[in-house]
C-alpha cells in the first residue's frame, strides 16, 4: 500500500514551485488562482524572494501548501493513495489532496492559520527545541517538572527526536535540565513563537470558528491526523481533530508507525524538501520512500 505525506513549516525554499509554474498550465491556473484568493502575488516571493520574504509566517504556511497541493493535482490519474498525513501545516495539504477540502477552501483556512498563529506569537514570547537521544516518557518527565512556565512536548517527530514548546525562560529550563538527563542535543530552534502548546489558544480559539464554517467532505482514504495518530474519514471528526491540532502535540512517529501497521510499504513525499522520508526511515528503515517536488 502506498502513503502520500506532506511536509510543514520549514521545508520552504526560494524558487519553490516556480518549474510546476512555467511548465504545467493546470499548475499555473491554480497558482494564479491563489493569488487572488489570498490578495497579494505569493509566486512573486516564491519563484524570486529572499529568504526572509519566505520566513514570514503568512508567506510560510501558504507557500509551503500550495507548492504540495498543486503538485499532488498536477499528478492526476498517478495520485491513488490508499492514506494520507501531513506534519502540522501539512495536515491541511493531504486534507485537500485527498478531496476532503476543496483547494479554495484549504488556502482560505491555512492563511487565517498562519495569521492566527502569528498574533499568538505576537502576543507571548515564546519559542521550541529539539531534543535528540532521550526515550519520549524521559522528555515527558523534565517538561512536567517545570511547573511555573509553560513547557510541552510538541513534535514526537522519529524515536530520539522530541521537540518541545513553550515560553522562552520555559524551554531554556527544560534545555538545562534535559543536557543534565543525557540529550545529545538540546537546541532552541529559530521559530517565532510556540507552536503546538497551550500559548497557541488565541490561534485555535481563532481557527475554530473558521473551520466550522468550512464545508468538509469524506475523504478518497484515510487521514492519519496529528492529534491522535489514527486514520479518520469522518469529516466531523477530522474537523474537531482539526481545531485541536493547533495546540496540541503532533504525533508524527505514532502515524508513521500506525501507517505502516496497517500495511503501508511506501511513502512519497510531495512537497519541498525531503525532511519526513528522513524522519519515516528513522522510524522504519525497511519501508521505501521517495519524493516529489
Amino acid at each position: 500500500m502506498k502513503a502520500y505525506v506532506f511536509p510543514g513549516q520549514g521545508a520552504q525554499f526560494v524558487g519553490m514551485g516556480k518549474d510546476l509554474y512555467e511548465n504545467n498550465p493546470l499548475a499555473k491556473e491554480m497558482f494564479e488562482k491563489a493569488n487572488e484568493i489570498l490578495g497579494f502575488r505569493i509566486t512573486d516571493l516564491m519563484f524570486a524572494g529572499t529568504d526572509e520574504d519566505l520566513r514570514q509566517t503568512k508567506v510560510t504556511q501558504p507557500a509551503i501548501f500550495l507548492h504540495s497541493v498543486i503538485l499532488a493535482k498536477t499528478l492526476g490519474d498517478q495520485f491513488k493513495p490508499d492514506m494520507v498525513a501531513g506534519h502540522s501545516l501539512g495536515e491541511f495539504s493531504a486534507l485537500v489532496a485527498a478531496g476532503a477540502l476543496s483547494f479554495e477552501d484549504g488556502l482560505v483556512l491555512v492563511s487565517k492559520r498562519a495569521l492566527a498563529m502569528q498574533k499568538a506569537c505576537e502576543a507571548t514570547p515564546s519559542t521550541m527545541a529539539a531534543v535528540l537521544n532521550l526515550p519520549d516518557a524521559t522528555v515527558e518527565e523534565i517538561c512536567a517538572t517545570i511547573t511555573d512556565e509553560v513547557v510541552v512536548p510538541a513534535n514526537y517527530n522519529c524515536p530520539g527526536q522530541i521537540v518541545i514548546s513553550g515560553s522562552v525562560p520555559g524551554i531554556d529550563a527544560a534545555c538545562e535540565k534535559m543536557l543534565a538527563a543525557g540529550a545529545k542535543r538540546a537546541l532552541k530552534l529559530k521559530v517565532g513563537g510556540a507552536f503546538h502548546s497551550p500559548l497557541m489558544e488565541p490561534a485555535r480559539t481563532e481557527l475554530a470558528e473558521a473551520i466550522e464554517q468550512t464545508s468538509f467532505n469524506k475523504p478518497v482514504c484515510p487521514v492519519y491526523q496529528n492529534v491522535n495518530a489514527k486514520p479518520q474519514t469522518d469529516p466531523v471528526t477530522i474537523k474537531e481533530n482539526l481545531v485541536a491540532q493547533l495546540t496540541a502535540p503532533v504525533r508524527w512517529t505514532q502515524s508513521v508507525e500506525n501507517m505502516i501497521a496497517d500495511g503501508a510499504v511506501k511513502f512519497t513525499e510531495v512537497g519541498p524538501g525531503a525532511v519526513l522520508q528522513g524522519l519515516v526511515k528513522k522510524v522504519n528503515k525497511e519501508v521505501e520512500t521517495e519524493g516529489i517536488q
